[in-house]
């Protein structure tokens, strides 16, 4: 028996799920790199956003390359368990939020139109730094990286996530919309930054006065994330159909700490996810430093040093 939405009032009683109505969620937040990362951080986030009441903000994952997630998780109406692990406990929660899952080249259209729409007013992003397609030592964009030489060649039809969001905000500026914010939350020092400078050095080599207006318009808030969340095994499948009942063929295992830091910087409102814990700050710079070095470096004061016979060259 897999997990669904008809199947919650079966979960065992000691398994959190959602007690809102979820098809009275609005789509407003499209998730471009939809994984075990966002599953575990800005969706469980947004689940207590809709669980406080505000049904505004439910979440259309996108997978950009692959249709992986989608064909995972649809099938469950877009459920999941998320299971909060510490050193003597355990908590597994079945979290709501997505209601939709795109992915792969057939829903590249849907997928654009949808951004495109006035309903969606935030974009959020875990893509790697891979995915911003920038050359780290001097700040350009990579012209000739073929997903990116592709998707200059047809704009219209984009591919990438850049090209995704150019052509999405391009839309929406002809439509007279206002633009969605662009929010990054992958694990990078300044990421709101990185994304600005990747949109706009793409937005350019298309349309100079598109690059101006979304510069002029478009916010990009920094983040910090921090949570532990390895990819999902076979054992963690089988571990939460024993501790769920019923089959989930994409559940998250993360650790039970958890941190989010924003920028209080959004186009066109956003959920208060400070309901979870989040924390808006404009001080994004000094919560990293926090974190490199008082939570990084006490891991690495306990990391159990490696044997002298190890000589890496």
């Amino acid at each position: 028996m897999r997990i669904s939405e008809k199947k919650l009032s079966q979960l065992p009683a000691g398994v959190s799920r959602p007690a809102y109505d979820r098809s009275k969620v609005v789509g407003s937040i499209v998730h471009l790199g939809i994984g075990a990362f966002h599953r575990a951080h800005q969706a469980m986030f947004t689940d207590a956003v809709l669980s406080s009441g505000d049904l505004a903000w439910g979440i259309i994952g996108a997978g950009v390359i692959s249709a992986d997630m989608k064909n995972a998780l649809m099938p469950q109406d877009g459920l999941y368990a998320l299971a909060e692990m510490g050193a003597d406990s355990e908590k597994v929660k079945v979290i709501g939020s997505i209601i939709d899952v795109l992915g792969g080249p057939e829903d590249a259209d849907k997928l654009l139109a949808k951004m495109s729409d006035l309903s969606t007013r935030i974009v959020s992003i875990t893509v790697t730094e891979k995915g911003y397609y920038l050359d780290l030592a001097t700040g350009k964009l990579q012209l000739q990286a073929p997903a990116i030489a592709a998707d200059l060649v047809s704009p219209a039809t984009p591919k990438t996530v850049l090209g995704l969001i150019v052509q999405a905000l391009k839309n929406r500026k002809a439509a007279g919309i206002l633009p969605f914010t662009v929010l990054s939350c992958d694990n990078l020092s300044n990421n709101g930054k990185l994304a600005k400078a990747a949109v706009l050095a793409f937005a350019r080599e298309v349309d100079a006065d598109l690059a101006a207006w979304i510069e002029a318009n478009v916010c990009f808030p920094c983040t910090m994330v921090d949570r532990i969340t390895p990819a999902t095994t076979d054992a963690d499948r089988a571990h939460i159909t024993e501790v769920i009942g019923m089959d989930d063929a994409w559940p998250v295992v993360t650790e039970q700490f958890v941190q989010w830091v924003i920028e209080d910087q959004f186009t066109m409102g956003r959920p208060d996810w400070t309901i979870a814990g989040a924390v808006f700050s404009d001080e994004i710079e000094c919560w990293e430093n926090m974190k490199l070095r008082c939570l990084n470096g006490s891991h690495s004061t306990v990391v159990k040093p490696l044997p002298r016979r190890c000589n890496f060259r």
